[in-house]
C-alpha cells in the first residue's frame, strides 16, 4: 500500500502563448509531436515502476517476518514513510490548529493500522491475496459514488469474485482474509480521510504530519522489539528495503507519473496491482494462486478497469 499521501493534483494545462501570424508561425517540426508520446511513455514506464516497486517492497518485508514479525516489520516502514514525507512535504506543525490536527490523527491512525492489518494478512494468505482483497477498499468508494447499470454490474462482479476468494475450504484461514479486508476498510477510511486533509491543510503538510505522527505511535513498539529480540542484520535491511519499496518510491513516483499521464489512466493502472502482488508472491515468494483464485483476482480487476473506462470526462 502506498505512504498516506495527499494526491498530487495533475496541472493544468500551460497556457497558451501570444497568438501568431500563420504565416509567420515557425514549423514544430517532428520532436513537437513527439514530445506528448514520449511523456506518456515515461509516466506509463513510471507507474509499472511504482506498482513493481511497492509489491517487491512487501514481499521484501515478509522476509523480515520471521524476527521481526509484520508489527517489527511495519514500525519500520512507518519510520520511512514520515522520513520521505516530512522531508517532502515540511510542514509547519506550530500553525496547524485543532480544527486541521483532527483529521490529520485520524489519517495516522488509519495508515498504521492499514499497513499493520495488510503485513500480518501478507503473513497468513500470501501477497496477492491480501492485496487483492485490500483493494476491495477504495473500489468500493469508487462504485458506491456511482449511479450507472454498468457500475451496479461491476460492483456484482467483485462482490462475487470476493465472495469465492474467501469461499469455505479445509485450508482456509479466516483470520488472514479478516485482516486483509480490515486493511481494505482502513483504504476506504484513508481515502476519506485524505479528501478532508486536503480540504484543510495547504499541499502534502497534512499527509506528511500524519506519516509523522504514525511513526511516533510506532516508536515505542520499534525500540520495545529491538530490546527484546535485537534483529539480525538482513532482517533490519529486509525491513528497511520494505519501506524504502513501498513507501519512497511510490510516492515520489506518483508525484512525477501524473504530470504526464491523464488522472483515469492513472486510476486504471492502479487496478492492476493486485495481478502484480500475486506475480511477485509467486515469482518472489513461492506463493501460488490455484485458477478460481487467479480469475477471482482478474474478476475484481476488471470490474475496477470496466468501471473506469466507460465514464465521461
Amino acid at each position: 500500500m502506498r505512504p498516506a499521501s495527499a494526491s498530487p493534483q495533475t496541472p493544468a494545462d500551460s497556457a497558451p502563448g501570444p497568438d501568431l501570424d500563420p504565416g509567420l508561425a515557425p514549423n514544430p517540426g517532428p520532436d513537437a509531436d513527439q514530445r506528448p508520446t514520449a511523456r506518456r511513455f515515461a509516466g506509463v514506464a513510471t507507474m509499472v515502476a511504482s506498482g513493481l516497486s511497492n509489491q517487491t517492497g512487501a514481499a521484501s518485508g515478509s522476509h523480515a517476518f520471521p524476527v521481526l514479525g509484520p508489527l517489527g516489520v511495519v514500525a519500520v516502514r512507518q519510520y520511512v514513510a514520515a522520513i520521505v514525507l516530512l522531508a517532502v512535504g515540511r510542514p509547519r506543525l506550530r500553525a496547524f490548529t485543532w480544527w486541521q490536527w483532527r483529521p490529520v490523527a485520524g489519517l495516522a491512525v488509519v495508515f498504521g493500522t492499514m499497513n499493520l492489518s495488510l503485513y500480518s494478512a501478507i503473513d497468513r494468505i500470501g501477497l496477492g491475496l491480501a492485496v487483492t482483497l485490500e483493494f476491495l477498499g477504495p473500489l468500493c468508494i469508487a462504485l458506491a459514488a456511482a449511479r450507472r447499470r454498468v457500475d451496479a454490474c461491476c460492483a456484482l462482479v467483485a462482490a462475487a469474485a470476493a465472495v469465492t476468494l474467501m469461499r469455505p475450504r479445509p485450508s482456509a484461514d479466516y483470520l488472514g482474509m479478516g485482516l486483509a479486508l480490515l486493511a481494505a476498510v482502513c483504504w476506504a477510511s484513508y481515502i476519506m480521510l485524505n479528501r478532508t486533509v486536503g480540504r484543510r491543510v495547504p499541499g502534502a503538510q497534512g499527509s506528511a504530519a500524519a506519516a509523522g505522527l504514525s511513526a511516533l505511535m510506532f516508536l515505542p513498539v520499534g525500540i520495545a522489539i529491538a530490546v527484546r529480540q535485537p534483529p539480525t542484520v538482513s532482517a533490519a535491511v529486509y525491513a528497511v528495503t520494505a519501506g524504502v519499496l513501498s513507501s519512497a518510491v511510490p510516492y515520489l513516483a506518483d508525484l512525477f507519473t501524473l504530470r504526464r499521464v491523464p488522472a483515469q489512466a492513472f486510476g486504471l493502472f492502479m487496478s492492476v496491482n493486485p495481478v502484480l502482488a500475486a506475480l511477485v508472491g509467486w515469482a518472489g515468494l513461492g506463493q501460488d494462486l490455484g485458477w478460481t483464485e487467479w480469475i477471482s483476482v482478474g474478476a475484481i480487476v476488471a470490474a475496477n478497469a470496466l468501471s473506469i473506462l466507460t465514464r465521461r470526462g
